[in-house]
């Protein structure tokens, strides 16, 4: 049976197996495998490993390295903020790149993240998370109109202001109904917040292609981008998520938005692979965003 090199990681408990594929020998075994098939097997928190998706850490032409993303479901994903902390932490650490500035190439364009070191560690990392672009007061195209901001940050977010915090159960029923509504033909990250005060929020997270997480770094930087946009919060905001918090800033209009937290390493490890690759789990319907 072929073994593939692992390393699980997380940022505020939003988990992911990464494989890196500066790696000669990883690399030509994942140029063979269906990937999606691969991210739907390894996430499983029952008969895989257990995570959020899957992340390979790839060489780059332009940067210090690419990041592609997959959902638990398989589908793939432009951007994680929580993710690319983690491929950052990586790079550093592995030896892969020595600068404290770090430029990782991903689908939803080139990101430069700053990193903070004790030692040889990472104890945290700031990434400039680009322009966001922000569509206020939006309606769905339902029998009952839900408003809601809409904040693109390399990826779709809705972001919904409420009164309360949400429950697990809440977030997972409004979240997969709002993100998988005929309004998003592709689909959106769904967050609903609740402003705490001028510099601090409340936020629970559905992810597209993953479910309610425990932590969301886009989605962390779209909440905080519609409190500024909104004039509810001031420009420097921490962002309270179940898994912990992020520091999110934002001066307005064109500026960049730059996001602050932690990465950490959990365990490595190897994953069996079948010799077909490509029959080891067929992701459904029936079982994406469950």
């Amino acid at each position: 049976m072929t073994t593939l090199p692992f390393i699980k990681m997380h940022g505020l408990g939003n988990d992911y197996i990464y494989i890196d594929c500066f790696q000669k020998t990883t690399a030509q075994i994942l140029a063979k495998t269906d990937l999606a098939s691969l991210a739907c097997a390894v996430s499983d928190r029952h008969f895989g490993i257990g995570s959020d998706g899957l992340v390979l850490i790839m060489p780059s032409k332009e940067a210090d390295a690419k990041m592609r993303i997959f959902n638990a479901d398989g589908s793939e994903a432009e951007m994680c903020g929580n993710a690319i902390r983690c491929v950052a932490k990586y790079l550093f650490e592995s030896g892969l790149c020595r600068n404290t500035r770090v430029f990782i190439e991903t689908l939803a364009g080139l990101r430069t993240l700053s990193l903070d070191i004790k030692g040889r560690s990472v104890m945290s990392v700031t990434v400039n998370m680009g322009v966001p672009e922000v569509r206020s007061d939006m309606l769905m195209r339902a029998s009952d109109p839900i408003g809601f901001t809409a904040v693109n940050i390399g990826n779709p977010h809705a972001v919904f202001f409420r009164e309360t915090v949400f429950t697990d159960e809440q977030v997972a029923d409004l979240g997969k109904r709002v993100g998988t509504h005929p309004h998003f033909p592709e689909g959106t990250n769904v967050e609903f917040v609740r402003v705490r005060n001028l510099s601090e929020l409340d936020i629970r997270v559905w992810e597209r292609g993953s479910g309610v997480t425990l932590a969301c770094g886009t989605g962390a930087c779209a909440s905080a981008v519609a409190a500024i946009f909104h004039d509810l919060t001031e420009r420097n905001v921490t962002v309270h998520l179940p898994g912990g918090d992020l520091i999110i800033q934002w001066k307005g209009n064109t500026s960049p938005v730059f996001m602050t937290g932690p990465a950490t390493e959990v365990f490595r490890g190897e994953w069996g692979l079948k010799e077909s690759t490509k029959d080891e789990v067929q992701c459904t319907k029936e079982c994406k965003n469950e």
